[in-house]
This record gives C-alpha cells, structure tokens and sequence, in this order.
C-alpha cells in the first residue's frame, strides 16, 4: 500500500466506511460571509462536532492548526488551487471572467501538516485552454503529491460558465472519470438529484465520491432526507460547507450529517 493510500484511509471510518467532511474553504473563492466570519469559532465549532475531515486553506489552517493538533481531530484537507470565476465574486467585481492557478506546492503541503491535498477539475468554461490547464495541473500535482505521500481529492464539477445543467449524470460521469484517470485517489462532486443516474456516476468512477452540498439549504430535514437518499448510491461520504457554518449552530448541524453518514441515525422520513 502506498503511503497516499494509507493517509486516504485514515478519512473515512473503519465501521461505516465513509466520512463526514466540513468544508470552510470558501472565502478563498467567494465569500465566507453569513457565518464564516468567526474563522476560529467556526473550525473549533466542526472539530467539536467529530468531522472526519476539514477542508481549508492553506492561510487558515496556518491559523488554526493548533485546533487539529490532537488525536481524532478531523484530517487537514488543504485546498491548493484558486479557480476564478467572476460570477461567484462579491459585488463591485463581478465578471465573466475565468482563471485557474495552483497555489501550493505538495512538499509546501506537507510541511504545513495537511494530510490531503484537495483540487478543482471544472468543465464547461468559456475557454477549452483553461480546462486543459487545469487537468494537466492536476496530473501534474497528483504525481508530485504521490511522491511525497499524500492522497489528493479532486472536487470534479460543471461549473464553467458554457454548462448548461451542472447536475447533468452524463457530464458528472465524465468529469468524475475524468479525475480518477488523472490520478485522482478520490473524487468529490455533485448529486445528480436521482438515485439511478447517480449510481452510474459512482459505478464508473474507481475511487472513492464524496458528494458536495451545495448551495445553503433553509429546510434541515430536507437536507438530511436528500443526504440520505444520496448516500444509498454507493457514495462514500459528504463533503458540506455551507450547510454546515451557515447554519444557527454549526456544530449541531455537523453532528446531525455525521451522524447520518455513519448510519447512526434513524433514516429520516421519505429517504
């Protein structure tokens, strides 16, 4: 077993099988706004909670790790490329703009303590050339991480500004796929909204997907009904952001997926 397989496993837990990931990497590519504020307050609140994992930036967790310097606190999944698109940018400069770069290094990540490096792979931008800088930055990056050890996790998505329906199965069967045969060791995107079509996206991916939790939702038992119902399709765990921190109490509301994710729940009503 490699050693990238070895930190990879360590995510996800070993009755389940799966894992439950916050994500507070926002603020470096929209805004952290509407809860994110309290950075410190926020990663003490999801380490209180028992995630399994903590997607971050490389600024933040510089400012937090004294918060995950412990045993069972959630593996450092450090996001290490900035994907700009202008439509996701505050007010005052928002634009069509799109631009992809690689921020860290996988040695930079290792020294800073992650024990994951996490990337995009987008399709559907206005120009094919930055889709294919991104998938050779990727190729590129998951040798480099491989070589030094750690597992990288590729957010595989639709969110160019030419796609048309970013919960297309066929599009996220592709990209998923895409991403595993660049190197990926596991894969996060999103449901499709239907369990069939779903499940075809995780048949044809050979590594593990984690499923993304878009935008905010304002009706938590929904949340948990649909996080159910997309955990019943072979996909290994939740990757959630802002369903998680922008929520009243973060920490009860990770709880509550967690809790779900690792079948320690009764499986809310019409999942």
């Amino acid at each position: 077993m490699e050693a990238s397989q070895m930190r990879l496993g360590r995510l996800f837990d070993p009755t389940s099988g799966r894992a439950m990931v916050a994500a507070f990497d926002r603020g470096l590519g929209a805004s952290a706004a509407g809860g994110g504020e309290d950075a410190l307050g926020v990663v003490e609140s999801l380490v209180d909670a028992g995630v399994d994992g903590l997607v971050i930036s490389p600024g933040m967790l510089d400012r937090t790790r004294h918060l995950l310097a412990h045993r069972g606190a959630p593996a450092a999944l450090v996001r290490s490329d900035f994907f700009f698109m202008g439509s996701l940018q505050p007010p005052g400069i928002a634009g069509p703009a799109e631009e992809y770069r690689c921020l860290i290094t996988a040695g930079e990540a290792v020294a800073m303590g992650a024990d994951a490096m996490v990337l995009f792979l987008i399709l559907g931008n206005a120009d094919d050339a930055i889709t294919a800088d991104n998938a050779a930055a990727v190729a590129r990056t998951t040798r480099a991480a491989h070589a030094v050890g750690l597992p990288v996790i590729v957010e595989a998505v639709l969110w160019g500004s030419r796609s048309v329906d970013q919960s297309d199965a066929q599009a996220l069967a592709y990209v998923s796929r895409l991403a595993a045969e660049l190197g990926a060791d596991a894969v996060k995107t999103q449901y499709t909204g239907d369990i069939t079509s779903m499940r075809t996206v995780v048949d044809s991916c050979p590594v593990p997907v984690l499923l993304l939790g878009g935008p905010k939702s304002d009706d938590q038992d929904e949340l948990l009904r649909s996080s159910a119902e997309a955990l019943s399709t072979g996909a290994r765990g939740l990757v959630y952001g802002r369903n998680v921190w922008q929520t009243d109490d973060p920490r009860a509301s990770a709880r509550r997926l967690h809790d779900i994710v690792h079948g320690l729940a009764a499986t809310p009503v019409g999942a």
